[in-house]
């Protein structure tokens, strides 16, 4: 709850530029536990969207975008996580995982949950590669703010910081 506040009371009013939203709120969905069921991070990711979309006026936008990434959220881990670490109860965090590799699981999935809202937002074709440009530089500044927020906020020592 905290971090949509954030997101609506801070993030929202920066106003960067018209090619750079970042979306930070995300990092909720990022940060469920491993091994929570597939169905529970659908309604999580659901109800996330949901709550973004009642106070940013885009009905459905967000719940879309959030729901798309909560789906394709399983897949990754399943793909790029062990064995020990699918049947723990580990949650996918910069202090668990390291570094790197929290970096690229967020921007795979920060990129697949901007590639979805602004092409919905959009809706259509037209704009291609300038919507595709502010999918991208919106996902750079979203994976720098959420990398740094865990920096802050978890413990991190750098014999962890594995690949």
């Amino acid at each position: 709850m905290l971090l949509m506040l954030f997101q609506l009371l801070v993030v929202n009013k920066l106003g960067i530029s018209t090619y750079v939203n970042p979306y930070v709120y995300v990092v909720f969905i990022l940060l469920l536990p491993i091994k929570i069921k597939p169905w529970m991070v659908l309604v999580i990711s659901c109800l996330t969207g949901m709550v973004m979309d009642s106070f940013s006026s885009t009905p459905g936008l967000h719940m879309a975008a959030c729901v798309c990434m909560g789906y394709l959220r399983g897949f990754y881990l399943r793909f790029a996580t062990g064995k020990d670490d699918q049947e723990s109860n580990i949650i996918p965090n910069l202090s668990n995982k390291g570094w790197v590799w929290f970096s690229i699981y967020t921007f795979i999935m920060v990129f697949a949950h901007h590639f979805m809202l602004f092409f919905l937002e959009i809706y259509g074709l037209n704009q291609f590669f300038g919507t595709l440009s502010q999918i991208f530089l919106s996902t750079l500044f979203s994976v720098f703010i959420i990398v740094i927020g865990q920096f802050l906020f978890y413990n991190f020592s750098p014999s962890k910081g594995r690949i």
